[in-house]
């Protein structure tokens, strides 16, 4: 599993290079986030792509994950800069075509490895002509984004709606790895971290993003960040190798949850 968490601040990337955090990610997406999210308790990211050039020097166990604007008249330039600061992995948001993934492809050719954010309900219902594409390295569905496009009222109802596993499984059949989402510690957020690391094993995931929650812990505590991020990884492990986890049970209790919180929102 490739552990993702969104930072710029140096002494803190250093810090989680040096525990085995997979990947830095840097974002630098800011066209129509604020449409989008401005009215909601999200963060949008205030990253500058000077920050790749700062931190890339610093790494030596993460990888840097850079996550660029949607395609535009500046895409060319952005990945070739996003590049020659040193990003080994770029990420398009945002994008609806096969055409747009094409082009975003050849921008990087080859240079970089390529992963595709589906986030938007064009992406979704065109995956299948998006996936004939040749040169895409992994996906991650992007939950919050894809939600809010659906107008739906709590992210992982798309996990407990099937969502998810519809796509999961038309990329599993490319052989394109892929993940989905954030994850909380093991045991907080609305839906635990448990049972979230259950559903990337059922899934056969192999990316998540640490939450903001998640996050939030090592500006509080490091050390605390630290402990439960080791529990995360040693409970994946566990996890693995376990040949009785009761995934049907699983799933029922985060269809029962999700149900709770969209019905605490008056649907």
């Amino acid at each position: 599993m490739n552990f993702m968490i969104i930072e710029n601040d140096l002494e803190l990337v250093k810090k989680y290079d040096s525990i085995g955090v997979d990947r830095i990610f840097i974002d630098l997406e800011i066209l129509g986030k604020k449409e989008r999210q401005g009215h909601l308790d999200t963060v949008i990211s205030e990253h500058s792509i000077e920050d790749i050039k700062k931190i890339k020097p610093h790494l030596n166990n993460s990888k840097l994950l850079v996550r660029i604007n949607p395609i535009n008249m500046n895409s060319r330039l952005e990945i070739d800069t996003c590049i020659g600061y040193g990003a080994d992995i770029i990420m398009l948001p945002m994008f609806k075509t096969k055409k747009e993934v094409e082009t975003f492809i050849s921008f990087v050719n080859k240079r970089a490895k390529v992963c595709l954010l589906i986030e938007t309900t064009q992406a979704l219902c065109r995956i299948d002509d998006i996936l004939e594409v040749n040169g895409i390295d992994e996906i991650h569905i992007g939950l919050n984004d894809l939600h809010l496009a659906m107008n739906l009222d709590f992210m992982f109802e798309l996990l407990s709606g099937g969502i998810v596993d519809y796509l999961s499984n038309k990329i599993k059949n490319k052989n394109i790895p892929f993940g989905f989402g954030g994850i909380a510690t093991l045991d907080s957020g609305m839906i635990s971290g448990e049972m979230v690391l259950k559903e990337h094993i059922r899934l056969d995931s192999s990316i998540v993003i640490l939450s903001r929650a998640f996050k939030n812990v090592a500006a509080e505590d490091f050390a605390k960040f630290e402990k439960e991020f080791l529990k995360l990884k040693l409970r994946l492990e566990e996890l693995k190798k376990d040949k009785n986890i009761d995934f049907i049970s699983n799933i029922k209790e985060i269809k029962k949850a999700v149900k709770k919180i969209v019905e605490s929102k008056g649907n």
